[in-house]
């Protein structure tokens, strides 16, 4: 059987880290010296790099539901378990016997044998940003949980260790986030763990910010300005090989010229590339597939990660949003109160319809033995109802934030479809067989694309070099 351990790990490029100090020296100049591009006018003058598409390499789709879904009430339920655990909800069979997941997931349900139930993700950490920066990251929070906010400090998440380390194809960034760095309102910087961090922000994820379902929607920094001709453009690229010849190609032991001339010829190859501009624009999808995916920001955005792990994006993140932004007490998947209406109404029936699109839609287009869907949040839910542990505002309709045993959802990347991975006891609360690690599921994640968790970063804050991962890969999945 195929297996996500099977795939020859491919070519990769080593680059470093750029700080903004070090970017100045380069002369203050941006990447391009210009905002966008505009394919039309290019296509003329380059031409499609057909070998890139020759051969279908491995993907990931990273599907974060910020806040914390409650894997008690959706793919852990305990039947059994006292009312005041097991709540509301009923479960219901899937397409897998002695396999069920919660009645507001049917057509999860249905595609439940292309599916992995890793019931027996665990860590420490019940605070949302040191907790996402753990599972963005795979590392254990580096400091006191004394704020959601991002720092300096903070560790890579996956998405720039892959925009940084994983083997470059075609024009397209290697790593794309999408459609926003999650952030809670009136907060002035984003959640933790989610960009270079100690890395440096060079290495950041290229960001596409906004809603795909809006029928205005459109990718900033696309189109080339009305008086900046192509000619200028590439002279402009010329002018910045001269200046990176000049250059050490370290600055402290560190390859910093490299990972800058990477970023800029990812850019540039943007500029050429009919695969790379046509895979932003949903408007080439028919209003069938479209309305598959639903026709919300989740179920777009989903639809965008697949055309662009078609034209070659390494790791794709989708990271959940929705209206409940201004919520004070339960924003997004964070159901301190009315936890099971959330769920009904607002939470489930989404994601439900979307994420089985998508599973579907890469399973019929041949996509899925290749691609690998992750689906996550921060932490789990406590498995009392109205249990306090970690927040004040929990009420009795609620449950709060609860690390020690919750699920992550896979599927595809050669993992075998049909199972429930790892067990937690009989309310939920801890794990009692095959525990996985942050860590151990970024491993995974990191060799399914190739990339050696081996090897080594420069840490710019602690001043020392760092391995991608500490974590194993789990290697029972197929």
């Amino acid at each position: 059987m195929f297996s996500i351990y099977d795939s020859p790990e491919g070519a990769r490029m080593s680059a470093g880290s750029f700080s903004r100090r070090e970017l100045l020296r380069v002369g203050g100049l941006s990447l391009l010296g210009l905002s966008s591009f505009d394919l039309a006018r290019l296509r003329a003058a380059e031409s499609v790099d057909a070998a890139s598409t020759a051969r279908r390499r491995n993907s990931c789709i990273f599907i974060f539901l910020f806040g914390g879904p409650s894997h008690i009430d959706l793919w852990d339920m305990k039947p059994q378990a006292p009312v005041e655990i097991r709540g509301e909800f009923k479960p219901i069979a899937t397409r897998v016997p002695g396999i069920q997941i919660c009645e507001h997931l049917p057509r999860m349900a249905a595609q439940m044998d292309k599916l992995c139930l890793l019931r027996s993700m665990e860590h420490r950490m019940p605070v949302h940003g040191p907790a996402c920066s753990e599972m963005f990251s795979g590392r254990p929070y580096f400091g006191p949980p004394v704020t959601d906010q991002a720092r300096s400090e903070d560790w890579p998440s996956l998405a720039s260790l892959t925009m940084r380390f994983a083997e470059r194809r075609a024009a397209l960034p290697p790593a794309v986030v999408l459609p926003w760095y999650i952030q809670f309102t009136g907060q002035d910087k984003r959640i933790a763990g989610q960009t270079g961090g100690r890395m440096g922000e060079l290495n950041n994820p290229f960001l596409v910010q906004g809603d795909p379902s809006d029928e205005k929607f459109d990718v900033q920094g696309i189109r080339l300005a009305a008086d900046m001709p192509v000619d200028r453009v590439r002279a402009r690229r010329e002018l910045l090989r001269q200046l990176e010849a000049t250059l050490p190609r370290s600055l402290g032991g560190v390859p910093s010229v490299e990972s800058f001339s990477n970023h800029v010829d990812t850019a540039f190859g943007m500029l050429g590339d009919l695969r790379a501009n046509e895979a932003f624009r949903l408007e080439r999808e028919s209003p069938q597939s479209r309305a598959r995916y639903g026709g919300g920001k989740f179920g777009q955005s989903l639809l965008l990660a697949r055309r662009l792990v078609e034209a070659g994006v390494s790791l794709v993140t989708v990271n959940w949003d929705d209206e409940s932004r201004a919520e004070k007490v339960s924003p997004f998947w964070d159901t301190h109160n009315h936890n099971f209406a959330a769920l009904k109404d607002r939470l489930a029936p989404a994601f439900d319809a979307s994420f089985a699109a998508l599973v579907e839609d890469l399973a019929e287009r041949g996509l899925l033995e290749t691609t690998l869907i992750v689906v996550t949040g921060e932490f789990g839910r406590t498995p009392r109802i109205g249990q306090i542990v970690q927040n004040g505002m929990t009420e009795k309709t609620g449950r709060d934030h609860w690390p020690h045993a919750f699920t992550v959802l896979l599927a595809g990347g050669g993992v075998r479809g049909g199972q429930a991975y790892g067990e937690t006891n009989s309310i939920g609360a801890f794990v009692k067989d095959r525990p996985v690690t942050p860590a151990d599921l970024s491993a995974t994640i990191l060799h399914h694309l190739g990339i050696d968790a081996a090897r080594n970063y420069w840490d710019e804050f602690q001043q020392v070099q760092q391995k991608l991962s500490a974590g194993h890969a789990i290697r029972d999945l197929g």
